[in-house]
């Protein structure tokens, strides 16, 4: 996987990031979601690498990156956001492109609102905002996306329990959320699953969702009481056998948070980028390729 990326360890912040880097061209950072780590974009990455300079970097907490104290507010997308700011920087990319899956998205749209002007376009893939999806939750939705209230639980209950298989927890949710559960990669669901063997990679997990039940919502609330918006031109890809659209359309809903939104609806499970990386590459290309 990623034959051709650099591999580089770099200290932002004291955080220490495992980065993937690849390609010439404008810069584009990809960011990857729960439960997952930069693996997610190994179908992906390399094609957007040979028109753009890629950058993909495990998660603060996730995969090989460390360093990052698991509290909630640490692990507040606006303090993720920060850090993802200060690695583009060291890069010497001023402006850039982002795309994020899941949790990435959830970094992603933090970033554009705290620090406008930053991003060129962004493409947030099978997410709606935190707030949003807070704000919906009712006993079915409660039920189909349990994780969100028990690793939002104070510790160490979440922890204890993940901990005791964290391997096994991370099957269980891929086997749960894939729609092609034999497009994902072996390697990669090994390196997914290997990766929450190791208590703080679970422990990083859980403050980064007891984040989202506190922080996030809080800094989500006050931007959208104030009416502010993402002010570059976002791609909304979502999986038609994931993130199901109930009442609202999920496009009106980005569109309550971004001026500029189209949308891409893929037949497939939550992983895009994996169960169907040919659409999801073409669609980035495409995307990011706009003047």
């Amino acid at each position: 996987m990623f034959e051709g990326f650099d591999t580089r360890r770099m200290v932002i912040d004291a955080v220490d990031l495992h980065v993937r880097i690849a390609g010439d061209g404008p810069p584009v950072l990809l960011l990857h979601g729960f439960p997952q780590t930069h693996a997610a974009w190994h179908k992906v990455a390399p094609a957007l690498a040979e028109r753009f300079t890629v950058i993909v970097p495990d998660l603060p907490g996730y995969g090989a990156s460390r360093g990052l104290e698991p509290t909630a507010e640490r692990f507040a997308k606006r303090s993720l956001a920060r850090l993802m700011v200060g690695l583009m920087d060291t890069l010497g990319h001023g402006r850039f492109a982002l795309a994020g899956h899941d949790r990435g998205a959830r970094v992603g749209y933090r970033l554009a609102l705290d620090h406008p002007g930053r991003l060129t376009r962004f493409v947030p893939i099978d997410i709606l905002p935190t707030l949003e999806v807070w704000e919906a939750m009712n006993w079915q939705a409660a039920l189909g996306s349990y994780h969100w209230l028990l690793l939002a639980q104070p510790a160490p209950l979440p922890e204890n329990l993940i901990g005791a298989d964290g391997p096994g927890y991370v099957r269980h949710l891929i086997d749960r959320w894939a729609g092609h559960r034999d497009r994902l990669d072996p390697t990669a669901v090994a390196a997914y699953a290997r990766a929450f063997a190791d208590p703080a990679v679970v422990a990083a997990a859980c403050a980064d969702y007891r984040a989202g039940a506190s922080l996030d919502v809080e800094h989500d609330r006050a931007d959208r009481d104030a009416g502010r918006k993402i002010d570059c031109p976002v791609l909304l890809i979502w999986a038609r056998r994931y993130l199901k659209e109930r009442g609202r359309r999920h496009l009106d809903v980005w569109r309550s948070w971004a001026e500029d939104v189209r949308e891409l609806p893929i037949d497939c499970g939550h992983f895009v980028a994996e169960e169907a990386a040919r659409e999801c590459a073409a669609a980035l290309l495409s995307f990011l390729s706009e003047e």
